[in-house]
């Protein structure tokens, strides 16, 4: 036993048992891996989470929403906030609910919970003291089982110069590996996708392939980097095991969205990223939810039918739509079916050259890449500094969402009483921790309410100066009656193409918020009687950004 006991103490499992809380959000408090949400004694506070928490069993409750009987760090595993090597973490509190969802995600099975009184989330940390980076920047590796083939870690090599530098796409291969296809059919499939990447010339300056594996639990091959050239891609598929299962192409999308998809495994910026999946037959699951998530995440589904299923096989298949809801957009070019996997040679060239057509690959913008973000805040005097923080609060974990970059998206904000203040504009803050950070650190004035003004100044030095092909949305957060007309400067917003949601607390009149919103009112108006119930809009707000922005295009 004590033997075991120095193995794990080494590990950094044992370490950290007991722990302490305080009340400084920006100094990450150690915790040790089964430390629950519930345990700690403030609602919003940055934790560090020891290495090589999943050797231990953690009680996981929930999926993106977690309720606070939760390990801290099971949930920030569990969501791809941290790796084994552990970290700082931003956790959330927040009010309890019903019907808290299970997932399995990087490593860790969360479990379902029908109600609990309180929950949390999580996040990574905007910023962290030098000591913490330092502590943990190791990594650590954990044995999952002799059957498991191990993921090869993304090299470095030479670009080849017979690349197909008209191709710049990220693409990851999702080949069937069920019980549906069969071993024989299987190796004919790693066929067909060998001439694929041939004839794609996958290399660095062109197509980056990698491979996962849909079966009962999705697989990753190789990524995107292991290997850049086409020779090597058609060697790795050769050697691709045939697994068996149920196709689960639903989990398997999920898996390559939130996993596979990651710039420590070769994905490049300002490329497009493309999933095409390859199913014999029909899917064991539902694939709805995952192609959701990944046309939000800005990400092309192709779907490769392979034998669809005949008139009398119909009534097997649990969503006969399955096709036209797992791709892109149903407008025929994300699909394409071939009878059999036997003289598949004349279709390897058409599908190649859909999967270069970059300028047709719809999903490639998202709410979340192609979006400028205004936040317009009541500094007024009823508001109070301690309000004024939970509004910050609200804005910051709204801009969280969105890839913000020099590239993607931008936020901006101007703080308004009588008077206006730009905080910083869409150009000031082009990284994603420098924005969130600016947004959290804005000081609070005091003063009356104009918030009209406020409107024609957003719109005149926010929106007008920054030229761009972003969709605008203004976020108006007020407490209370502005003291000059709201509808007129709103209504010149909005024929400017800006899209308006007003966030009310306390003695903000509904008339207002409804004048200023976009339509429809329902959707784009929000009220609280307390600003501690404002972190509930966090999820509708930005829910409602991405329908607009969906509904747009």
């Amino acid at each position: 036993m004590s033997t075991w006991f120095a193995v794990l103490h080494v590990l950094g499992i044992l370490s950290l048992s007991c722990c302490t809380f305080g009340s400084e959000l920006n100094v990450p408090k150690p915790i040790s891996c089964g430390t629950r949400a519930v345990d700690l004694p403030d609602t919003r506070q940055i934790v560090l989470c020891p290495a090589n928490c999943t050797l231990w069993s953690l009680s996981v409750f929930g999926s993106g929403v977690y309720a606070s009987i939760s390990s801290i760090c099971g949930a920030a595993i569990h969501r791809g906030i941290i790796s084994l090597s552990g970290g700082p973490v931003e956790v959330h509190g927040l009010q309890g609910r019903t019907n808290y969802l299970s997932s399995y995600a990087h490593g860790v099975q969360s479990q379902s919970l029908s109600q609990w009184s309180s929950s949390f989330t999580v996040a990574r940390a905007i910023s962290l003291p030098l000591e913490v980076s330092s502590q943990t920047s190791s990594s650590a590796t954990v044995a999952s089982g002799a059957a498991k083939k191990p993921v090869k870690k993304p090299v470095k090599k030479p670009p080849p110069t017979t690349a197909n530098r008209d191709c710049p796409v990220d693409m990851a291969l999702l080949l069937d590996s069920s019980y549906n296809i069969g071993q024989r059919r299987f190796i004919l499939q790693k066929n067909f996708v060998s001439k694929l990447a041939t004839m794609l010339k996958v290399g660095t300056p062109g197509p980056h392939v990698g491979v996962v594996q849909t079966s009962e639990t999705p697989r990753t091959e190789f990524y995107l980097t292991n290997y850049t050239t086409a020779k090597d891609v058609t060697f790795a598929i050769k050697e691709i095991p045939y697994i068996g299962g149920n196709t689960n192409t639903g989990k398997a999308i999920l898996h390559t969205v939130r996993n596979f998809f990651n710039p420590d495994f070769g994905v490049r910026r300002g490329y497009p990223r493309v999933i095409v999946v390859f199913v014999d037959g029909w899917p064991s699951d539902n694939v709805e939810e995952a192609s959701i998530l990944a046309r939000e995440s800005g990400i092309n589904v192709f779907f490769v039918s392979v034998a669809k299923p005949s008139p009398e096989e119909m009534g097997l298949v649990n969503d006969q739509d399955f096709m036209r809801k797992a791709v892109c957009k149903d407008n025929e070019f994300f699909t394409f079916t071939m009878p059999s996997w036997f003289g598949t040679n004349k279709f390897v060239k058409p599908l190649a050259h859909k999967l270069c057509s970059i300028d047709q690959m719809l999903c490639s913008k998202t709410c979340y890449n192609s979006v400028n973000l205004g936040f317009l805040i009541d500094g007024s005097s009823s508001v109070g500094d301690g309000n004024f923080r939970l509004v910050l609060d609200l804005l910051v974990s709204i801009a969280r969402n969105f890839d913000i970059s020099d590239i993607g998206s931008r936020i901006g904000a101007i703080q308004f009483t009588y008077d206006q203040r730009m905080e910083f504009n869409f150009n000031d803050h082009i990284t994603k921790d420098n924005a969130l950070r600016a947004l959290q650190n804005i000081p609070y004035m005091s003063g009356g309410t104009a918030t009209g003004d406020a409107i024609n100044f957003a719109v005149r030095s926010l929106f007008k100066p920054h030229s761009s092909s972003n969709r605008k949305y203004l976020i108006i957060i007020t407490d209370g009656q502005s003291y000059d007309d709201v509808r007129g400067p709103a209504m010149a917003a909005q024929r400017d193409g800006i899209t308006v949601f007003t966030v009310g607390v306390a003695w903000a009149p509904m008339e207002d918020l409804k004048a200023m919103a976009s339509e429809p009112k329902e959707s784009h108006v929000f009220f609280t009687r307390e600003f501690t119930g404002l972190a509930q809009f966090q999820q509708p707000i930005v829910r409602g950004i991405c329908r607009d922005f969906t509904e747009f295009n």
